[in-house]
């Protein structure tokens, strides 16, 4: 899956009194080359931690 591709992304379950972790946050929408992420897409790059806090940052900063 190509990163670059995915925009408007939606962030879910963000917890601050878990910060810095976010360890429950999850990406609930997001768009793959303009067209939105099937459950299939979404359970996939939600397995990606590191992305998924990448767009924990970006939503809250």
């Amino acid at each position: 899956m190509d990163y670059k591709l995915i925009d408007n992304i939606e962030v879910d379950g963000i917890d601050t009194k878990d910060y810095p972790d976010f360890c429950d946050a999850f990406i609930a929408s997001a768009d793959y080359d303009g067209k939105p992420m099937t459950d299939n897409q979404l359970d996939k790059i939600n397995e990606d931690r590191d992305f998924v806090y990448e767009c924990v940052q970006n939503h809250l900063f």
